[in-house]
């Protein structure tokens, strides 16, 4: 019954952040002005570089995001590659995507970041839509944080993960034991004792997520702190996206559960 009323409570809240977000953007998507090719995924020799088949040719390419992948990139399954044009570089590829049956699933790092602050500067989405950006790479203290934001004269620190691992509906993160992860939140929960305004925006990079939840069997100590620092006034959203090969649709949030698991 428990578990009825909590898949009950979240699918209500999915449906209503969806109407908000048909009521609140009428138009809420970020164009990719680079073209992506469609190759199969052979293997991976390292964290940051894949082999592909492209065209009937095996190429190699770089992956943006160094995280395990394990239950993303199998033989076989189809990619998305972008080709670089820079001189220095050792591939001429840059791995962007793979689909998961038919959902499309970024792998691209930076696009996290480049899609919250084309949201924040179109002001998209709704509980950040009076805040502006003051600045970029942030410092406070050792750390730097990806946005400092400002309404009138307060300032929000701003922190923007990437999320690609979903399991039965639900997103996780890490995929991976994340050292700098758990630091960022440890600060940010710090600072937030402090009276200082925080927030950590998980960006799940697919569409078929209606929860989000730390990624307890893998990196329990990130769980744990990111737990302590919401505990601590360190506010914690979750939003989502949809990828297309041509843009990002922004489809609002889901609702987080960060209680540790037993």
């Amino acid at each position: 019954m428990r578990h009825g009323y909590n898949k009950m409570i979240r699918e209500t809240f999915h449906t209503v952040s969806k109407i908000k977000q048909v009521l609140f953007n009428k138009k809420s998507e970020m164009k990719l002005n680079y073209r992506l090719l469609e190759a199969r995924f052979i293997d991976r020799p390292n964290r940051f570089l894949t082999r592909a088949e492209l065209n009937g040719k095996i190429v190699e390419s770089h992956l943006p995001d160094p995280g395990r992948l394990k239950e993303l990139l199998k033989p076989g399954v189809k990619i998305l590659l972008k080709q670089e044009n820079g001189k220095n570089r050792k591939t001429k590829y840059s791995t962007q995507a793979v689909y998961d049956g038919n959902t499309l699933i970024s792998l691209n790092t930076l696009l996290p970041n480049k899609f919250t602050e084309h949201l924040l500067s179109k002001k998209k989405i709704e509980f950040l839509k009076e805040w502006q950006i003051h600045k970029k790479e942030a410092t406070y203290g050792k750390h730097r944080f990806d946005f400092l934001l400002k309404n009138n004269d307060e300032f929000l620190y701003l922190e923007v993960k990437s999320v690609t691992l979903v399991e039965n509906e639900i997103a996780k993160f890490p995929d991976a034991v994340t050292e700098r992860g758990r630091s960022h939140v440890e600060h940010l929960g710090k600072m937030a004792l402090d009276g200082i305004r925080t927030m950590v925006l998980f960006v799940v990079q697919r569409h078929d997520a209606i929860l989000f939840k730390p990624q307890w069997e893998r990196d329990p100590k990130f769980g744990s702190a990111l737990f302590k620092a919401q505990q601590n006034g360190l506010v914690v959203r979750v939003i989502y996206l949809k990828m297309t090969k041509s843009e990002l649709h922004y489809l609002g949030e889901i609702p987080a559960e960060l209680n540790p698991e037993s």
